[in-house]
């Protein structure tokens, strides 16, 4: 998925610094990774969970697309818990 401009939360932000998680990182997964979740009736526009591998670490993005205006926004982004994810990080248990 690629958009022409690209918002970040200022929870998406916070959580990307104390992860470690870069904005290029989350542009690659935007960009690359495999939708595991759709929410078509999100609003105000539909949201995605997509993970992706990212130098050998795994990355979940929450991502809000306007399609209208090309836009997406970073609504948050995490390295998943193996605890919660399975199936290489596409399936909660």
């Amino acid at each position: 998925m690629e958009c022409e401009n690209l918002f970040f939360s200022s929870h998406a932000i916070q959580g990307m610094f104390f992860r470690r998680i870069s904005k290029d990182e989350i542009k690659r997964t935007i960009a690359y990774g495999d939708v595991i979740e759709e929410k078509p009736d999100d609003t105000p526009f539909p949201s995605y969970l997509i993970r992706d591998f990212v130098a050998g670490r795994p990355i979940h993005v929450v991502f809000s697309y306007d399609e209208e205006n090309d836009t997406g926004y970073v609504v948050t982004a995490y390295i998943p818990d193996i605890q919660i994810w399975t199936d290489n990080f596409s399936k909660r248990r």
